[in-house]
Parts: C-alpha cells; sequence; structure tokens
C-alpha cells in the first residue's frame, strides 16, 4: 500500500484518505488493491484498453477506485442501513409494492415502490410501509428510520409523462420516503428539474434519482441548475420501457457516462441486464456505485404480479429470441399515449407471432381482449397479454422472497470480486 499511497498524495488525495474511503467502505476492493503487490502489477491492472485508449494513468484509476469507495460512503450517510455492494429494486410500476421495496431495504439494499395505476395509489402504497415499518420487530434500520422517524426507509418512483406532479408531491410530503427515482419525462431536462425542485421543496434533503439511457442525458443532468443526486444509468437490456432507438447495452454505455459526469458529483447505479452476482459484480468493475434491477425482483414472492405472468418469467430463456422491444403490447392494452423515445421490452407470444405474420391489428386487439378473460392463461407462450420483461431472462431460475435475492447477490458479487483479485 505504501507505494499507491505516495503516488496518491501527489495527486492530492492523501494516503488517510485512500485508505480510509476504501477499507471502510468496500472491503473486497481492498482486497483486490492489496493482492497487487508489485508495482509492476498495479500498472498492468491499470492500463486496460479504455486506460490506454483514453489516456488514463494508473493513477486515474485508482482515482476512479477512490471515487467509487467514497461515493459509497455518501450512500451509506444517506441511507445508513445499506450494505455493499448496493443493491435496489427497481420502482416497476404497480408490480413493485411496498412489501417488496420494504424488504429488499430490510435486507441492507434499497426498494423503490413503483408508480401505481392511479396518481393517489403511491400515497397509499407509503402508507403501508409505514404500517409494515410499525409492525415489525427488526432492527436494520436506524432511529431516523425506524418508526417515528424522519424519512421512510424506501424510495418511491414516478413515470413523468402521465404523472401528477401535485400527487406525487403532497405523498413525498406526507409520508417522507428517502429517494425519489424520476422516469420517462415527454419534455426532457426541463421536466426532470420542474420535478426535482417540487420534490425537493416538499421533502428536503430527499435523495433524487433520474433513469436515463443516453450519454446526452447524463450531460443534460450534469449541467442543470437541479442536477439529481443519482443517475440510474439503464442498457437497452432492460425489461419495460427504455430508449427505443438509441439505447446502447450497459458495458458500452455506463463507462462513458462515467466519463462524461465525472466531476459532477453525481452517484452512478447501473441497470439492464443485471439479475446475479455475476452481473452485480460486472457493474461495479465498470465504476458502478451498485446495481438496480427490475425483472429479477418480478420473480419475488412479494411481487404484486399474477402467477401467470411471473412463471413465464421462469420459463423463457434465450432473451434474445425471447424478448423483443415494441409498442405493440402498449396498444394493445389501450396504451397510446408514451412518447416515442420509449418503447418496452418484454417476452413475444402469440399476440407478436401473429403481429410479425401480418394479423391486421384489430383481430389481435379482439384476440387480445378475449385472453384477458382466460386469467392466468393470458400469458405464456401461448399467451396474448404484455409480460414485460429484460433480456437477462434465461438467468432468471426461480421465485425467492426478495431478502434471498438481495443478501445472495450480494455475497456472489463480492465472492466473485475477491476471487479475481486473487488472481491478479
Amino acid at each position: 500500500m505504501v507505494e499507491y499511497c505516495s503516488d496518491i498524495r501527489h495527486s492530492h488525495l492523501t494516503c488517510h484518505g485512500f485508505k480510509t474511503a476504501v477499507d471502510h467502505n468496500w472491503p473486497y476492493t481492498v482486497q483486490i488493491i492489496r493482492n497487487l503487490s508489485h508495482r509492476s502489477s498495479a500498472q498492468a491492472f491499470c492500463l486496460s484498453p479504455l486506460s490506454r485508449s483514453s489516456g488514463h494513468s494508473s493513477m486515474e484509476t485508482l482515482r476512479t477506485v477512490v471515487g467509487a469507495a467514497r461515493n459509497h460512503g455518501r450512500f451509506a450517510k444517506v441511507f445508513p442501513w445499506v450494505k455493499a455492494p448496493f443493491i435496489i429494486a427497481a420502482p416497476m410500476r404497480i408490480f413493485t409494492g411496498p412489501e417488496l421495496a420494504f424488504t429488499v431495504s430490510a435486507s441492507g439494499g434499497l426498494g423503490f415502490i413503483g408508480p401505481g395505476a392511479k396518481p393517489e395509489d403511491t400515497a397509499a402504497d407509503l402508507a403501508t410501509t409505514q404500517e409494515l415499518l410499525s409492525n415489525t420487530s427488526l432492527t436494520a434500520f436506524p432511529t431516523a428510520f425506524s418508526v417515528g422517524g424522519k424519512k421512510l426507509p424506501v424510495g418511491v418512483g414516478f413515470q413523468l409523462w402521465n404523472g401528477d406532479l401535485a400527487a406525487a408531491t403532497k405523498a413525498v410530503k406526507d409520508y417522507q420516503p428517502c429517494a425519489a427515482w424520476l422516469f420517462a419525462p415527454r419534455n426532457g431536462q426541463k421536466e426532470l428539474d420542474e420535478w426535482t425542485a417540487s420534490l425537493r421543496e416538499a421533502s428536503p434533503g430527499i435523495h433524487i434519482w433520474h433513469q436515463i439511457g443516453t450519454v446526452q442525458e447524463s450531460i443534460d443532468a450534469a449541467q442543470s441548475a437541479h442536477k439529481p443526486d443519482v443517475l440510474v444509468v439503464q442498457g437497452a437490456e432492460a425489461g419495460g420501457h427504455g430508449r427505443a432507438t438509441d439505447g446502447m447495452g450497459i458495458m458500452a454505455l455506463f463507462p462513458e457516462i462515467a466519463d462524461n459526469v465525472r466531476n459532477a458529483n453525481i452517484g452512478l447505479i447501473a441497470a439492464g441486464g443485471i439479475v446475479d452476482g455475476r452481473g452485480v459484480a460486472a457493474a461495479l468493475a465498470l465504476g458502478a456505485d451498485g446495481v438496480a434491477m427490475g425483472t429479477r425482483f418480478l420473480a419475488s414472492s412479494e411481487a404484486r404480479i399474477s402467477k401467470g405472468y411471473q412463471n413465464e418469467v421462469v420459463r423463457a430463456k434465450d432473451g434474445a429470441h425471447a424478448t423483443t422491444r415494441t409498442h405493440l403490447y402498449n396498444h394493445l392494452r389501450g396504451t397510446m399515449g408514451w412518447p416515442e423515445q420509449w418503447s418496452p421490452r418484454g417476452i413475444t407470444n402469440k399476440s407478436w407471432e401473429e403481429h410479425q405474420a401480418g394479423v391486421p391489428f384489430e383481430q389481435l386487439k379482439n384476440r387480445h381482449d378475449e385472453a384477458l378473460k382466460t386469467g392466468e392463461d393470458a400469458w405464456g407462450v401461448n399467451g396474448r397479454t404484455a409480460t414485460y420483461a429484460g433480456a437477462a431472462i434465461g438467468l432468471v431460475h426461480s421465485v425467492e422472497d426478495g431478502s434471498t435475492i438481495t443478501v445472495r447477490l450480494r455475497d456472489e458479487a463480492k465472492s466473485i470480486l475477491k476471487g479475481l483479485g486473487s488472481e491478479l
């Protein structure tokens, strides 16, 4: 560690600050760095293809590691119950209810309640979270987030293009969730700024997260007078609504965004195609401060989801062929207002096959509506209804409770990173 600390001092980062930031926050990162016992090994580690092509020095890479550790420390101050690696349950509309969000938070992660079918559903879900908190004997949360505390230990998500800002602001003011995740504005950063300002006024100290899928969105957010605390960088692998035509895979998208907002003091969360410890470890290697998952938590016992839908998430394999991005299922459901830049990924079924074969929409709509009357059989290979899920469905093999998923993925990622460290 002495050689590395010497270099860090010359880069205006003290040895003590480096060691404290990493030791206290990312033990598995320390393991990797300590295994680089010779300077030549450190240089080999730092001179990755990305570093060479961008002209980054070995010192720049170590500075990134330090920055990541400090960012986790910052999250630990805002959400003092969280454990590293930081696991987040994304706010899937309707599916991520208070039970799932609370379970993930109680397990050392952060759960976000998704938007409901109606604007007033958010307040009702937050009220349920208060009840869950008061009826539990868990000691997972510090006093400020326990019964009678200032903040609820869950976040809440809002879909902006058809959202109700007044209702959202009132719910946040009345119930004080610790974070708000904003997604899908019709009018870009201007609309995000409007929501951000209103929610911060209603709940000083609330953590504001913006979900993005392009480099330009990250630049706009970083330059905003109302910049978010966190950017959720969503790759094209994600299920549900993502970028329609200009999305990129998380492996290429995340590092470029990280480079563009390096000095903006914004946390970065990776999302899209992450469902197991391997994905978590890979995201951390890209520089993510944590990972957000939707599809994996669809297959959780606390998710508000029909059994037919959930069974299909577990059954489907080969996401490149079994999923696609299309507005078809929005239209079959009667949802016509989504801004054109967003399109949902879901599991294909009879509706998609017949659409590809040229069956007129009106016939597809009639068959879809009839299928809805069959209950759980509306989903599946021979089903016709929307089954939004990500490209990593082939890695989801069973339904488990949210706590088991959160803890296991955290442990898997630590084990992988420590194993890699021992080989360097």
